[in-house]
């Protein structure tokens, strides 16, 4: 039996499942930190990744329990009513909870106590989230034009507008305001829920984000900070 074991931890603002993107590159302002377990903190390891622009992240869905896979799953953008096979989806209710990333790559800073800290931005992991392996992705041979999105693609151009009072876009820390409003865009709400008006809220950053959606406008009445 292969036994993984995680190479390193994500450090993100996202802290609970609820609001991180749905898919990697959606929010680009979005950074987060890879920090490396000691037993794989070795500068070597490293040597050459600089010379690439993006990478995969290969990692597990650490809170997802559960005692049987299911052939079928139900896709949160077909609405949570529609069942597929679950290899035609991304669903973290798999056989092996894996999942994959493309991110890019910021910048390799060598920080005291941590060794060589990796900053990335487009990710869509929860904090803590662990790492098992990191690849270069090459652009000449992962990325095909030609290539067909299925029922993934049907809400492709999909965002919200944003409606955020400045006095409490102020209580966010400035570096953090445009990857929350990006995050926001994106329609952090179960697919199902189209009801107008009803209040949600998620933790971004050490705040609580609260905001209502009606008629394509996210709006945001509430900033609590935990």
């Amino acid at each position: 039996m292969l036994v993984l074991k995680p190479i390193a931890k994500i450090n993100s603002d996202f802290t609970t499942k609820f609001g991180i993107p749905r898919q990697s590159g959606l929010v680009k302002s979005q950074l987060s930190t890879i920090v490396f377990e000691p037993e794989y903190r070795d500068a070597n390891a490293l040597r050459g990744l600089e010379e690439y622009s993006h990478i995969w992240l290969i990692w597990g869905f650490s809170e997802v329990k559960m005692e049987h896979w299911s052939p079928m799953v139900k896709p949160p953008r077909l609405g949570g009513n529609k069942r597929m096979g679950v290899f035609a989806t991304r669903s973290p209710y798999r056989p092996n909870p894996i999942g994959l990333s493309c991110v890019k790559l910021v910048s390799i800073d060598k920080r005291e106590g941590l060794g060589n800290v990796l900053t990335v931005s487009g990710a869509d992991l929860m904090d803590g989230t662990p790492i098992y392996d990191i690849k270069p992705y090459l652009s000449f041979t992962d990325s095909h034009q030609d290539a067909e999105n299925g029922f993934a693609g049907e809400r492709l151009d999909y965002s919200l507008d944003v409606s955020f009072p400045d006095e409490l876009l102020s209580i966010i820390p400035a570096d953090k305001r445009d990857a929350l409003i990006e995050s926001l865009a994106q329609d952090p709400r179960p697919a199902y829920i189209t009801e107008p008006d009803i209040p949600f809220g998620f933790e971004y950053a050490g705040f609580d984000v609260r905001f209502k959606v009606a008629d394509g406008v996210l709006s945001v009445y509430e900033i609590i900070k935990l």
